[in-house]
């Protein structure tokens, strides 16, 4: 019986684009289940003369374990980050009420006093921060003299009659004459934990909702 390549090569090539295709709009088992269908078609229907390509069955057979892996391993990952997190939040409830340092220049009002902080990568000969209203305007300044590296912390005495101001405060520091940088860190309460996509969150007092690792410090 003559036998007709051309319309067989046709339809080889038509499943194995369909087979192909389809690993990216089906999950891995139903990729697996129609691939496993569609290669037993071709086997029974192959052409003798022009038989399937072994390399082309064993890399689509490749794809398939690749996808099915990929697919299960996504899902015990997921399964773990989801415990987790929430192991992370049960733990991050002990954190509520304390005091914590995170990158800003607000000063705190507490007791009639104001406190922040900062964050110096080296040492310097003078340091002084600047305590400034809020259109700028520079109130007080304290000198700290020299400091060494690492963080540090201030507090300033709050005149009545700036009690309740918004006020900020700005680190200057230099060494040898030259400048230094610094990073201001303003304190804050804890209020409450709570997630934010996929990472602990922790709600301030000021109202801020900050990621659990844009803690600088806590106390």
């Amino acid at each position: 019986m003559a036998v007709d390549t051309v319309n067989n090569s046709s339809k080889t090539s038509g499943t194995s684009s369909t087979a192909t295709n389809g690993l990216t709009s089906t999950s891995a088992s139903e990729q697996s289940d129609r691939f496993l269908k569609l290669l037993v078609t071709q086997m029974q229907n192959q052409d003798p003369l022009n038989p399937l390509d072994n390399a082309q069955v064993t890399s689509q057979m490749a794809q398939i374990s690749t996808v099915t892996g990929i697919e299960q391993l996504n899902g015990t990952v997921a399964g773990l980050n989801s415990q987790f997190l929430q192991i992370q939040t049960m733990q991050g409830a002990a954190l509520v009420g304390h005091d914590v340092a995170i990158e800003g220049n607000t000063l705190r009002q507490k007791g009639g006093k104001g406190d922040g902080g900062f964050e110096l990568p080296s040492a310097a000969d003078s340091v002084k921060v600047e305590i400034q209203s809020a259109d700028g305007t520079t109130i007080d300044t304290i000198d700290l003299g020299a400091q060494d590296a690492g963080k540090h912390d201030f507090s300033w005495n709050i005149p009545s009659s700036r009690a309740g101001d918004a006020l900020t405060f700005k680190v200057t520091a230099t060494a040898k004459g030259q400048a230094v940088d610094t990073l201001s860190l303003q304190n804050q309460t804890i209020q409450a934990v709570s997630n934010l996509g996929s990472t602990m969150a922790l709600d301030l007092d000021n109202g801020q909702r900050v990621a659990y690792d844009a803690i600088w410090a806590y106390y």
